[in-house]
């Protein structure tokens, strides 16, 4: 083959017409799956998800049938400042658009606090130890009371003038005042005290100050068998 029939070739119109074909192909293919699928998904249409906080979850559930939309409570929490089954939270939020028949997912106001365990922190923490626990899991504390005993210890716990146990449910609104030492003891406080035991050439002693005697009487024996082993002369 001569090179200018080899170069011809490419110049040929059967060649070009081919490519340009399979080039409208591919672009009718990618606009084809484009608009097909949004087409199919529906994609930029749905229903705009009302907001629902602040509602009850009857009135809420009401306005939702009307736009075909569905809800479903999840989960609750506490607010004392608003009515109880009262919408706090939901899911989609509002403004985004949704298919018909979509959940709307809500968390509703319980219709009392919250209540939690003490936990093991009476005799078995510092005060300090103590606050950091029960704060975390939402008490309010009040300031603490000051008993005898080990400073900032945590003897106690009050509720409203009842000690508490541990372990004991609390409602989260309920105000606890905890019962710490003031690093004073009491009078009537026993302080153990043993008395040291004296032991002389294996015999137990009452009072050291009485073994002066049999001290200086068994030194000057040792000092005698010492004296009798030098003197004594090797035999051979």
């Amino acid at each position: 083959m001569k090179i200018k029939e080899f170069f011809g070739k490419f110049l040929s119109l059967y060649l070009w017409g081919n490519l340009l074909a399979m080039l409208l192909v591919v672009v009718g293919l990618c606009f084809g799956v484009k608009y097909g699928l949004e087409w199919y998904t529906h994609h930029g249409e749905g229903i705009e998800v009302p907001k629902l906080v602040n509602m009850t979850s009857k009135n809420a559930r009401l306005l939702l049938a009307e736009s075909g939309l569905e809800l479903q409570v999840n989960d609750s929490g506490y607010n004392k400042r608003l009515p109880a089954d009262c919408i706090l939270a939901q899911s989609p939020g509002p403004g985004m658009k949704v298919k018909p028949g979509h959940i709307i997912y809500v968390t509703v106001n319980s219709p009392s606090s919250p209540t939690f365990a003490i936990p093991d922190v009476i005799d078995n923490s510092s005060y300090r130890e103590a606050e950091a626990k029960l704060m975390a899991l939402g008490f309010k504390l009040l300031p603490p009371k000051r008993i005898v005993g080990e400073r900032d210890w945590v003897y106690g716990i009050l509720s409203r003038g009842r000690r508490l146990n541990t372990g004991e449910h609390v409602s989260i609104d309920t105000p606890l005042t905890l019962l710490i030492g003031n690093g004073q003891f009491g009078d009537d406080e026993d302080i153990d005290y043993t008395e040291p035991e004296y032991y002389f050439r294996g015999e137990e002693i009452d009072d050291i100050d009485d073994t002066d005697d049999e001290i200086d009487e068994f030194k000057e024996i040792k000092e005698s068998d010492t004296r009798e082993q030098t003197d004594e002369e090797p035999v051979e």
